[in-house]
């Protein structure tokens, strides 16, 4: 039997309110400029409470223990996905170096040749790994794969796809890139510059590049290890034979007040369009249908036709990625170059779902209708809910989905793990109170805390820059922050803190 959200939240206090007791006396005595790092102890406890609460790992056997900054993860899991989100949200804490993984999958054993089989399927369902040239092999659950694509992102796609799999307890990623002639190191250097300079998710002024032979290193300082693995993603652009980012060093404060760098930012519309023109040429969802941008005034407006949802919704979190975006207008269109009739579209959803070892085990019906899928039955968490809806938008012949699966346990939140580039965004729910259900009331003190040390843990946003007060349920934020995309990330800090509501008045610097 799944534990209630309060009895979950109130089994989980003890690791909050040992992690915030720590860090509320270190703050008091801790220089301003450099506050002191927080201490194993206190980082276990924190990893530990978001996967005590994350709605994917509610009922894994999954915990952590710390030496030095390095978390190492241990237990067991029911799946492949979820073993690697315990990772994901682990690194996603301030303070945490690196993680190791030593989680064992407890799944049922799937027939070699059914699970190639399976894993082919998926490959073939995806819009866009439909056409990449990869035969995947299976033994024993462990998978590997074999072929070419053209880029180094439409490898670890294919591999993201495949992990998805019911059954697959590991893989190997054997897929060939194939590279055009070489590039000049000053052009990659500079490519890779730009990506970096783009990218909302990192701050520039602490990371250095290098390019030797085609061979990037990265050096400076990030302020997670999340940050750390964007990076080493980002800099494999076309030419880039390898990345080294072990002189990437991971800094909890890397971004404190008294670290950050007071030059702003500015830029132009032109400087923000061929920003988010060179953010599509390395999403391979995106970049083969070449989406119009025009922008004014820092609001980006995205034309143009894309064969499938997925890429519709991939390409404008693309630009709210982009440093310098204010708004996204995504006004692109879903155009199947074949169409499917609506029964064959309802089989493959169908078919996809009970592949993936999240959402298998519910009763989901998925009808179309002149392309619109609609998703019917209970899930229950968001998370589930929001990733049946990310498989059927990946189909295709899919316009667009209608998400009327109702949720067991709404007040579960599932954090955002996000923070890999391109295959890994998930359609992510805020304001739950739109799904019309009763919020359960905690009290104002027991949330408003809550909130600040969600907003402490997380990288992307700094705790002494911003203000909470809760009254009856319902947050206020107050502050500065440094872009659009911290504002956002102290909304969701303040939704997964357990507030009913939000209303966020920060102001950006």
């Amino acid at each position: 039997m799944k534990p209630s959200p309060i009895a979950l939240r109130n089994a989980a206090s003890t690791f909050i309110a040992t992690a915030w007791l720590g860090l509320a006396s270190a703050a008091l005595c801790a220089a301003p400029e450099r506050p002191t790092p927080a201490t194993d102890a206190q980082i276990t406890n924190a990893v530990d409470y978001k996967l005590l609460t994350d709605a994917a790992l509610l009922n894994m056997q999954i915990f952590a223990k710390t030496k030095d900054g390095i978390v190492t993860l241990a237990g067991t899991a029911d799946h492949l996905i979820a073993k690697e989100r315990a990772v994901k949200i682990a690194q996603t804490m301030r303070g945490v170096r690196g993680v190791v993984n030593t989680i064992t999958l407890d799944i049922p054993s799937v027939p070699d040749g059914e699970l190639q089989k399976n894993v082919q399927s998926a490959l073939r369902y995806d819009a866009a790994t439909d056409c990449y040239e990869i035969q995947p092999a299976a033994k024993d659950g462990m998978v590997s794969l074999i072929g070419t694509v053209q880029s180094y992102y439409e490898k670890q796609l294919a591999e993201f796809v495949a992990k998805s799999v019911k059954g697959v307890r590991e893989l190997t990623n054997n897929i060939t890139v194939q590279t055009k002639d070489d590039r000049p190191d000053a052009e990659i250097l500079a490519e890779v510059k730009r990506i970096i300079d783009n990218d909302v998710w990192l701050d520039p002024n602490f990371i250095s590049t290098a390019v030797n032979e085609g061979v990037v290193t990265l050096t400076g300082a990030v302020g997670s290890s999340a940050q750390h693995e964007r990076a080493s993603i980002a800099a494999w652009t076309a030419g880039v034979k390898s990345v080294n980012a072990e002189g990437l060093q991971i800094e909890p404060w890397a971004k404190a007040s008294g670290q950050r760098s007071e030059r702003v930012a500015l830029r132009d519309d032109a400087q923000i369009q061929q920003a988010v023109i060179d953010v599509f040429a390395s999403d391979p969802r995106v970049y083969a249908f070449n989406p119009n941008v025009t922008v004014a005034d820092a609001v980006v407006t995205l034309t143009g036709a894309v064969d499938n949802l997925k890429a519709r919704r991939a390409a404008g979190q693309d630009a709210k990625n982009t440093t310098g975006v204010w708004r996204v207008k995504n006004l692109l269109k879903v155009r199947p170059g074949s169409p499917l009739s609506d029964d064959i579209v309802s089989q493959n959803v169908t078919s996809a779902l009970l592949l993936n070892p999240v959402v298998d085990g519910y009763e989901i019906t998925a009808t179309a209708k002149r392309g619109v899928v609609t998703l019917a039955g209970t899930v229950d968490s968001f998370f589930e809910r929001a990733e049946a809806e990310d498989i059927a938008s990946r189909a295709n012949g899919v316009l667009d989905v209608k998400n009327q699966l109702a949720v067991i346990s709404p007040a579960v939140v599932h954090y955002d793990t996000s923070f890999y580039p391109h295959w890994g965004y998930q359609p992510f729910y805020l304001n739950r109170q739109s799904f019309g259900f009763t919020w359960p009331y905690v009290g104002d003190r027991e949330v408003k805390y809550d909130i600040e040390d969600e907003i402490y843990w997380s990288p992307w946003v700094e705790r002494d820059d911003i203000t909470v007060s809760v009254v009856n349920g319902i947050a206020t934020l107050t502050g500065k922050a440094d872009s659009w995309f911290a504002y956002h990330k102290a909304t969701e800090a303040a939704y997964q803190g357990g507030a009913n509501q939000v209303f966020n008045n920060i102001t950006l610097r």
